[in-house]
């Protein structure tokens, strides 16, 4: 079984951050392929024994600017 969740990944100094949005399910990597590999691992234990799989619906996320 397969599931797809949105994750976002941002550098934060010399590390990339990569969190899942459905979970807050979070970990982290020196590149950002090592981040999101860390992620699907630590998503993976997460929902390896949970009978709560989410039903995702279609996500639209974007980037905006404002004026500050």
């Amino acid at each position: 079984m397969s599931i797809r969740v949105t994750a976002v990944i941002q550098q934060e100094d010399d590390w990339y951050v990569a969190k899942c949005l459905e979970n807050d399910i979070a970990s982290q990597g020196k590149t950002l392929d090592e981040a999101a590999d860390n992620l699907k691992e630590a998503l993976e234990l997460y929902y390896e024994d949970s009978d709560d799989i989410p039903v995702v619906q279609k996500t639209f996320i974007t980037t905006m600017e404002i004026a500050v």
